[in-house]
């Protein structure tokens, strides 16, 4: 069980059906509306997580949980930031101590772990389309009595999907609530137009506006923090005959002080904290975040042709500095990666150098652009990709395990993965000078690693270990170099000749790397990519074209959505660190395919 600092969550442990919210009054609700926030604070400093956007939503949720049944009524929360109070009202409370950690809560609504869970993919601008669909499936099934509701925010608005959704929606008009749960933000302030018409709303919601002008009722503005004055508005909702949108404005961190006090993002997500002071708990050391964000600042005062884009994350994808810098020529284009994309192929067609900072996972959402708009066009696009490869606690949706078996199909395009800070910088400034097509440079969530000295170069490959014999050659992908090198040590130990090489530029693979491949009777790529389709799966490709070409053995991660964990379990679980790479090495050379 749960405890807080003001002991057991005494209503809140109480409310394990939506019948139990029903019978309170008042003055209960806003002790129930203390106690969740209680959780927050005390479970999220703790094991980190998103703080300010759940703190923003408790009584939002806890009026959602008294209008609608949750175990009936579908509620489809866009983005999933905000769903801890939902958690904790369908039952979880004995399991929130072990949120994002592994085996224990999922950060963002989870099929498996509640039925009141509908969506759990985490990328924001969807909800609308999936409550289209459901809306639509429970009139032809006969079920027009299940009601829909989405919980949106304003940041989400920003994002072209949503508005697909809404011309639809608004046209078919059959029933739906829409909680536009309206804080003024994403991580930064929402951007754009759509920012300034909510800010109009506001002030003054008398007449039509966007919302009216597309077929829905509109109910608001309401006050976000007022249990009955949301109730209200959300029975009202209920009752309409077509699409209704109840527009409620919250504050983002609300009752936390270092959380409103917070300008860059009202700790939106958050490490371990000190509860008291809101700073970390503990140093972090260097990230490969803040690496790449003093690089692309440095470059950005010697490349006046250098330009920035983010989707709504300028300051988690490291482009702060250079915004505050050269705050002409940073963009944030709001949720909407696909017209990041494109907004850059245009920059570059004007003379520009583009550089698109997003998490590797959210290019998938920009794939169509990337190959038709920057690609087919070779423009000198650069698309940085933090949180690359296994990202740890945000769980299936966030780890960014499909970058280099996607990125390799798209043609021209360069992908580098940096091993260590200095081959960041690098590489960085490398990908930044290319002016005939594309770039990538691909890096994780984690602490950065310590530089590894190359021993040579061969062409653009580095050579970080010379095996005492020619047995086996392991190509390590960017920051897995480390545990590659501690492998080839133990192996050393075992009589067993590695040499280990970091390829940097990974695709298209160097020919460099084939023709070393080829002196080696077995080949052994490590990459924290998904095993099908990523450098290990093109090396082998290259070799095919040889006769009797060494076996490659590739070692990545399994075609599947992987859980929530840190980072290192992770790698460890799926045979990443060096004790797998080792044993992986080892069976390989004692398989009837390979002969030393």
């Amino acid at each position: 069980m749960t405890a807080t600092a003001s002991g057991t969550p005494r209503l809140l442990n109480s409310v394990v059906r939506r019948q139990g919210l029903a019978r309170m009054g008042k003055g209960q609700l806003d002790a129930l509306a203390r106690e969740i926030r209680e959780v927050l604070l005390e479970t999220v400093c703790a094991t980190g997580g998103h703080l300010g956007s759940n703190l923003g939503v408790v009584e939002l949720t806890i009026a959602l949980h008294r209008v609608f049944d949750p175990g009936r009524d579908r509620i489809v929360f866009d983005v999933g930031h905000q769903c801890y109070p939902h958690k904790l009202l369908t039952g979880r409370l004995s399991r929130f101590g072990r949120l994002r950690k592994a085996g224990g809560l999922s950060g963002y609504p989870a099929r498996g772990e509640s039925e009141t869970d509908v969506v759990e993919n985490s990328h924001a601008s969807t909800a609308l389309s999936y409550a289209d669909g459901l809306t639509t499936a429970f009139t032809l099934r006969g079920q027009a009595d299940r009601r829909v509701v989405v919980v949106i925010g304003d940041g989400a608005l920003t994002g072209g999907m949503s508005w697909e959704a809404i011309n639809t929606i608004g046209a078919a008009a059959r029933p739906m609530v829409v909680v536009l749960n309206d804080n003024g933000r994403s991580y930064a302030p929402t951007v754009g137009s759509i920012s300034t018409h909510l800010r109009d709303l506001r002030g003054h919601a008398a007449g039509a506006n966007v919302f009216t002008n597309l077929g829905f009722a509109y109910f608001g503005p309401v006050d976000g923090h007022d249990v009955a004055e949301i109730e209200h508005a959300f029975r009202q909702a209920s009752t309409m005959d077509r699409p209704a949108l109840v527009h409620v404005v919250t504050v983002k961190g609300k009752g936390y002080p270092p959380a409103e006090a917070d300008d860059v993002d009202h700790m939106h997500t958050v490490g371990a904290l000190n509860r008291r002071t809101g700073l970390p708990a503990a140093g972090q050391g260097r990230t490969w975040t803040s690496v790449f964000a003093h690089e692309i600042r440095t470059l950005g005062a010697e490349r006046p042709d250098l330009v920035c884009l983010s989707a709504a994350m300028i300051t988690p994808t490291g482009l702060a500095d250079f915004a505050r810098a050269f705050p002409g020529r940073a963009f944030d284009v709001g949720i909407a990666e696909q017209h990041a994309v494109t907004r850059a192929a245009g920059l570059a067609m004007g003379g520009l150098h583009p550089v698109v900072a997003i998490y590797s996972t959210f290019l998938n959402r920009a794939v169509d652009q990337l190959l038709m708009d920057v690609a087919l066009h070779r423009l000198p696009v650069t698309f940085v990709l933090d949180r690359a490869g296994v990202t740890g606690p945000d769980g299936p949706s966030h780890h960014g395990v499909w970058d280099l078996s996607v990125l390799g199909l798209v043609p021209g395009l360069r992908v580098a993965a940096p091993r260590d800070p200095a081959t960041l910088r690098a590489l960085l400034r490398d990908a930044v000078s290319v002016t005939d097509g594309p770039t990538a440079v691909r890096f994780p969530k984690t602490t950065a690693s310590q530089d590894i000295q190359a021993r040579q170069r061969i062409g653009p490959i580095d050579v970080l270990r010379s095996g005492s014999a020619d047995d086996v050659l392991v190509v390590a992908v960017g920051p897995l170099a480390a545990p590659c090198l501690e492998a080839a040590e133990r192996l050393d130990g075992r009589g067993v000749g590695v040499t280990v090489v970091d390829p940097r530029w990974v695709l298209p693979v160097p020919a460099e790397l084939t023709k070393l491949a080829l002196r080696h009777p077995l080949v052994v790529t490590v990459e924290d990519n998904l095993v099908t389709g990523g450098v290990g799966t093109h090396l082998r490709q290259a070799l095919d074209v040889y006769p009797a070409p060494p076996p490659v053995r590739s070692l990545g991660m399994p075609p599947l959505f992987l859980a929530h964990g840190t980072r290192a379990d992770l790698l460890r679980e799926h045979g990443l660190d060096a004790d797998g790479i080792t044993g992986a090495v080892l069976r390989a050379l004692a398989s009837e395919e390979v002969a030393r």
